[in-house]
């Protein structure tokens, strides 16, 4: 125990390197899988590539905040600053939330109220 009361919380030294190389190879796949996913969404889907730009920008937002907490989780010393930071972690994430389907609704509705000013294409005129 600390001076505090608090149980000291260590993770040893292989344990941390080991945890933290896993974390970037999950973090290069994952990479990967988002640029994979941005080069075959069509544009052509309702909001084109302004809608689908904005949810692969907020999914890469969102792993990267993943990953952070993720390698801040495995400096922490003790359980205090386990839930210190997973309180921090989770307010972020629902501020990130909020703003994000409340940019996404208006992209969205956007597209649609667009989608509807737009002549259809006709196919064969007989």
């Amino acid at each position: 125990m600390t001076g505090s009361g608090t149980p000291k919380f260590e993770i040893p030294t292989d344990m941390r390197k080991m945890t933290e190389q896993s974390l970037q190879q999950v973090k290069t796949a994952i990479n990967a899988y988002l640029q994979f996913f941005k080069q075959s969404v069509p544009e052509n889907v309702i909001g084109g590539s302004a809608l689908s730009d904005k949810s692969l920008g907020y999914a890469e937002r969102n792993v990267a905040s993943a990953f952070e907490f993720a390698q801040r989780l495995a400096q922490v010393s003790n359980v205090q600053g386990i839930f210190i930071l997973q309180k921090e972690f989770m307010r972020a994430q629902i501020e990130a939330m909020a703003e994000q389907v409340k940019d996404l609704g208006e992209t969205t509705t956007k597209a649609l109220t667009d989608s509807m000013k737009t002549p259809p294409e006709r196919g064969l005129s007989s």
